[in-house]
């Protein structure tokens, strides 16, 4: 993934380290549109995208939807605040299309964290990843008007152009669907 991208992937783990972390998953269907997280529960899953599309969102107290992180094929990623602090989430996880994941409970990751170095690094690089993908959304958001942040991702990821409603992608690059088809009308 490039630099400048919004949405950043973070390294996958060396190959045998994968395999000996991804060997501890489970695997788990879920149709579009399917929470597979609500606001108010604790988050009890790590998830590894195999195919399709996973998203964390908050509704605001307007009732908008407000997307936070798109992962895609590759990426690890879950609720982070509500999976760390073992606190009710704000946020949902819903699957954007069908998707196929690998899923992993708290309570086991945790446990090969406290017996096992290479599940650390593992960890360290997950946490590193979600905090890239956070500090480049609100950066973008800070500095950016909606046609850049619309070009920034364009430039750095165009598949998830490509793959999200846009009403996903409108809430992701935080403007309005109207605004959205304007700035697409103009490239």
């Amino acid at each position: 993934m490039k630099k400048d991208a919004i949405h950043y992937a973070p390294a996958v783990p060396q190959r045998e380290h994968f395999d000996k972390i991804i060997a501890a998953f489970t695997p788990l269907k879920v149709n579009r549109n399917k929470y597979l997280l609500s606001e108010g529960e604790v988050c009890n899953a790590l998830y590894y995208v195999q195919q399709g599309c996973i998203r964390t969102f908050f509704i605001n107290k307007e009732g908008a939807e407000k997307t936070s992180a798109v992962m895609v094929e590759n990426d690890f990623g879950t609720a982070w605040t509500s999976f760390i602090s073992r606190q009710p989430s704000l946020q949902f996880i819903e699957a954007a299309e069908n998707t196929k994941l690998l899923t992993i409970s708290y309570t086991d990751f945790h446990h090969n964290i406290n017996t096992d170095n290479t599940w650390k690094d593992f960890y360290l690089s997950c946490l590193e990843g979600a905090y890239l993908n956070q500090s480049r959304k609100i950066e973008a958001l800070m500095v950016l008007d909606a046609k850049q942040r619309y070009q920034k991702l364009l430039k750095g990821n165009p598949g998830l152009i490509q793959r999200l409603s846009n009403k996903v992608l409108a809430s992701f690059l935080d403007m309005r669907e109207e605004t959205l088809s304007r700035v697409k009308s103009k490239k």
